[in-house]
């Protein structure tokens, strides 16, 4: 059985997403300054995961400091909770895992009592998402009914998260339940994550799951095939507006043009009140060689303009449903996200 996050007591294995579905492939890191350069360069990715993967660097910084009282290690803690906020600025699971190891950092003044608890901290982390994951699967799979052809963009599945995952984490339980439920997954350009992880993982789970290209959605909507769409978030604003990998405010219109049900699941940690709408959402930019090349072979010409956005916004007036652990939102455009706290 594949994991996504490995805490090893002196280093943290992880698996190399880069690679699938080729090569089923593990780092194991002995240095948080190579975590965090793990989550940078896309190792391991998924809002959840990221966060998780940063509570195991920050508790692997502390574990091997040198720091030979309270105060320097606090110091040098600062500066690793940073260099871990500094890796991708979209997804706000990352910096919900770092204030919850910043608290005890502040809170907590011996250091090997300190060391100590930001381990269980960090292992705590996952096993709440992994709680949560399941507990939202739960809440959400009375949307999907017997039958259904869902379509999902991007992963949102065990490999974004501690395990079990989001949106398929929904998919995962609706099944659990006897419902016969098959799987569109869009490839999800210009990473792949789709074609790559999604595919790769369910089949792995023996779920019935079909690769179409991202422009292909629309057609399949219209042709009656798609049923429901359900996807995951890095995050979610006050106001019920969400971020997600480019390409979803896409699949969301055509949705709502189609009356298709567009559903989003995501754990509390990626709920962001202090966010009042998807406008003040910061998107991500990555590396125009993402687009520009597949897989080390160039597809475009030299020299050209490219833009790279990893992430869009879809407006809480095109979601049907925000899923959570807590509880679900239907409808959220005018109501927002505030009844789940």
């Amino acid at each position: 059985m594949y994991y996504t996050i490995k805490w090893n007591g002196d280093s943290v294995s992880i698996l190399d997403q880069r690679v699938l579905p080729l090569k089923e492939e593990y780092h194991t890191y002995k240095n948080y300054s190579d975590i965090a350069d793990a989550i940078t360069s896309m190792v391991t990715r998924g809002a959840p995961a990221i966060g998780i993967t940063a509570g195991m660097g920050i508790a692997l910084a502390a574990k091997k400091s040198e720091s030979k009282n309270i105060e320097e290690l606090r110091v040098e803690m600062a500066r690793v909770f940073d260099i871990f906020a500094a890796t991708r600025p979209t997804a706000v699971n990352l910096f919900w895992a770092i204030n919850r190891m910043r608290k005890i950092t502040a809170e907590i003044n011996d250091m090997d009592q300190l060391k100590s608890a930001l381990e269980k901290e960090a292992l705590q982390i996952m096993e709440d998402d992994i709680a949560a994951n399941k507990e939202m699967g739960r809440n959400g799979r009375r949307f999907l009914d017997d039958g259904d052809v869902v379509m999902t963009h991007c992963n949102a599945g065990a490999l974004a998260t501690g395990g079990y995952g989001t949106a398929l984490g929904v998919i995962r339980a609706a099944i659990e339940e006897g419902k016969k439920i098959e799987v569109f997954a869009c490839e999800t350009r210009p990473y792949l994550q789709g074609a790559r992880l999604t595919t790769w993982e369910l089949y792995k789970d023996n779920i019935p799951v079909t690769l179409i290209t991202d422009n292909m959605a629309g057609h399949f909507m219209k042709t009656g095939v798609i049923k429901k769409i359900i996807v995951g978030a890095d995050r979610i604003a006050k106001n019920g507006d969400i971020a997600n990998k480019i390409g979803t405010y896409t699949h969301s219109v055509c949705a709502k043009e189609h009356n298709i049900p567009f559903l989003v699941a995501a754990p509390m940690s990626t709920l962001d009140p202090e966010t009042e709408n998807g406008s003040s959402i910061i998107i991500e930019q990555r590396s125009i060689d993402e687009v520009a090349y597949i897989k080390n072979v160039q597809i475009a010409p030299e020299g050209i303009k490219i833009l790279n956005p990893s992430f869009d916004v879809t407006p809480a007036k095109n979601i049907r449903a925000i899923i959570t652990e807590k509880g679900v939102i239907e409808h959220p455009d005018g109501k927002g996200i505030m009844g789940l706290y």
